[in-house]
């Protein structure tokens, strides 16, 4: 049987075997509803409540303002929906920028429907959000602010703690959301300190179960709610909540943030090992996005000339190896907008750009067998590009 190689963490991961043992545990032993007062319900309330302390430690904020969903998706459209009507009295812009997931930029597109003024922040070649256009388009009237800490495809890591304050000192009013889905359990948070409102997460991009996210808000940021029901999260978030799954994400957090540091300096090595690998080996090839030293370490999009990604990337996945040629989420888009248009890339280019993603568990040895593979596959492909095809 062909050995696996997944490179597409950033897409999901697999989740570790002590997560997926402690949600069947919690699913057979404690399958009470939090919100029953007997003893199975308070058995249930009470992972709850630890899950809530452990996530309000590492981020630097108190239990009340953590709220558990159904995924980084949810977790962004109630934030942003949330509070746009929550606020709209007092005023109707709202920025955001060009690289966000789509769980963000089609939110805003929703919103503009609904009468918002929707001011949209572009970015440099790297992904970096240009801080003087923002500081100029924050005025009185602006009620939020969503900008994402690590760009899901060519991982740029916005220096958020930075924007809280340019947000912040042009009005203090604004809210500011941080889409942190893929950086929460990998790089640090500190809610306060970066003056963050709400901030968006999902336990299945750091090993945790599928179908679970949470969201931090501020106690201080009005918020509408957008589920009616029985009142639980305090009426932000009706529905009984899903504690095996909560439980799992906290058995994943835990181990991340134990491991933090060992797991991003080996993550590193295998992005600086396979890009190096093949920009010493193979030519017509290049990064997209921040510097191999500057944007996130478990994030890599390099684009070859000639190749199609989607040709590439079934080709791989022919060799057991599994990569993406963009988000997951808007895999399905035929229209070339989004991020690699956002940082100014050729309309030549934006086919050829191929997405690497590393975990805790990627080993050099696959790195290594990855390089070779991708060496040998695109030599072979450029053969029958128009400009190698032999006729």
């Amino acid at each position: 049987m062909k050995r696996e190689i997944y490179l597409d963490n950033a897409a999901t991961t697999k989740p570790l075997e002590c997560v997926a043992e402690v949600v069947k545990e919690t699913m057979l032993a404690y399958y009470g509803n939090p919100s029953s007062l007997h003893k199975k319900g308070m058995e249930a309330e009470n992972i709850l409540k630890e899950a809530s302390q452990f996530f309000a430690k590492v981020l630097g904020c108190v239990p009340e303002e953590i709220l558990y969903t159904s995924g980084g998706t949810e977790s962004n459209n109630m934030a942003i929906i949330g509070a746009s009507l929550a606020y709209r009295r007092q005023g109707k812009k709202i920025i955001t920028t060009t690289i966000e997931h789509p769980s963000v930029g089609e939110v805003f597109k929703y919103l503009e429907t609904q009468g918002f003024e929707i001011v949209i922040i572009g970015v440099n070649a790297e992904g970096y959000v240009d801080l003087k256009a923002l500081e100029n388009a924050v005025d009185e009237e602006t009620i939020l602010v969503s900008i994402m800490h690590v760009n899901n495809e060519i991982g740029t890591i916005q220096p958020i703690t930075e924007i809280g304050k340019v947000v912040k000192s042009k009005n203090p009013d604004t809210l500011f959301h941080v889409d942190a889905v893929q950086s929460f359990g990998k790089l640090p948070i500190h809610v306060k300190k970066s003056k963050i409102d709400f901030l968006s997460m999902s336990a299945h991009k750091f090993y945790g179960p599928r179908g679970i996210g949470l969201l931090y808000k501020s106690k201080q940021a009005k918020m509408k709610q957008l589920f009616w029901g029985g009142g639980q999260q305090k009426n932000f978030r009706s529905g009984t909540e899903n504690v095996p799954g909560v439980a799992g994400t906290l058995s994943a957090a835990k181990y991340v943030f134990k491991e933090q540091e060992a797991i991003l300096s080996h993550m590193a090595n295998c992005k600086a090992t396979l890009a190096n690998g093949l920009l010493d080996h193979l030519p017509d090839i290049w990064i997209n996005g921040p510097g191999l030293a500057e944007g996130a370490p478990y994030i890599l999009n390099i684009g070859f000339k000639d190749v199609r990604a989607e040709v590439l990337l079934h080709a791989l996945e022919q060799e057991g190896i599994f990569v993406s040629s963009g988000s997951a989420c808007s895999s399905h888009k035929k229209v070339k907008d989004g991020v690699l248009v956002a940082i100014g890339l050729p309309n030549d280019c934006l086919d050829n750009a191929i997405r690497f993603s590393f975990a805790h568990d990627t080993s050099l040895e696959d790195i290594n067998e990855v390089i070779e593979i991708i060496q040998s596959q695109v030599t072979l492909l450029r053969r029958y590009t128009p400009g190698g095809r032999k006729k």
